[in-house]
């Protein structure tokens, strides 16, 4: 029987506890006040003023200690995704998290996706009145683990003001600069998508995956994200293909194939020069 997103969670994780902390009243753009997490620290940033389109780019930064980490979005074999709640923010039309490239990491018993050491997910926000402040507020869930995983919840706050156009802050900039691109919108060095299959010939149907690294394929990586909860394992590198295609693949056990099909999976590509991203329906 295919096995949720959830019930992963409930049964690989070891929680020590919930970290509560509360940020200082809001503030004007720039940087908020940094928040004191187990393990970690976080805090609101943005860009002095709006950008071309009429959006301010924000940003959450998490600083982590030495040894610890947090996850993506689909965290892997187990693990706590971000949560973000933006529901008290005033004169905000729409707000949008983006999540830069991770990484694989090694736990007992599986493999994790995520971040260490620091990481800053830009925010996009567009304004409802772009002559009015947005006053961003934000309740954040995260799990910072170790050994052990922490969940954390936190608050903060930061009032974006309108002013002139310009470049976004040197840390949103480069958080930016590690999202993965649309596979139409990809540059020289971003992984390009050359074929997705499901095999269903052998003893348990598996999905292939093959991806040009141009950059160079050392610590070359594929995530996939299945929709409504569906939790597809991480693939393994497998032999190359021809032409220096990377080629990785992942079982589709316990009815996951006949789960799958139809649905819009989203996979996403990392190579040492570049990230990009794209979309596949199971057939």
């Amino acid at each position: 029987m295919t096995v949720l997103r959830g019930a992963i969670f409930a049964s690989t994780l070891a929680f020590a506890g919930v970290v509560l902390a509360q940020g200082q009243p809001a503030q004007v753009a720039g940087s908020g006040a940094w928040v004191d997490l187990h393990g970690a620290r976080a805090r609101l940033i943005s860009s002095p003023a709006r950008n071309a389109n009429g959006r301010y780019l924000a940003g959450l930064e998490v600083a982590l200690e030495e040894g610890w980490k947090t996850y993506w979005r689909m965290p892997g074999d187990a693990g706590v995704p971000p949560t973000f709640d933006w529901s008290g923010s005033a004169n905000a039309a729409a707000i949008k998290v983006l999540y830069p490239a991770p990484v694989r990491m090694p736990e007992a018993g599986g493999e994790v996706v995520g971040y260490k050491r620091s990481v800053v997910f830009p925010v996009d926000v567009t304004p409802q009145d772009p002559g009015k402040p947005v006053e961003l507020k934000l309740t954040l869930e995260l799990g910072i683990c170790r050994e052990i995983c922490i969940p954390a919840a936190a608050s903060f706050s930061l009032i974006l003001t309108p002013g002139r156009t310009s470049a976004p802050a040197p840390q949103i900039a480069a958080a930016l600069e590690l999202v993965p691109r649309p596979q139409t919108a990809r540059r020289a060095g971003d992984p390009e998508l050359e074929r997705v299959a499901v095999d269903r010939e052998g003893r348990v149907p598996r999905l292939i995956i093959e991806a040009m690294f141009r950059g160079g394929d050392k610590g070359a990586d594929v995530f996939v994200e299945a929709p409504d909860g569906l939790y597809i394992p991480l693939p393994k590198r497998s032999a190359a293909a021809a032409n220096g295609v990377a080629r990785f693949e992942t079982e589709l056990a316990g009815g996951l194939d006949k789960d799958l099909k139809g649905k819009m999976l989203t996979l996403t590509l990392v190579g040492e020069t570049g990230a990009s991203e794209a979309e596949w329906r199971v057939p």
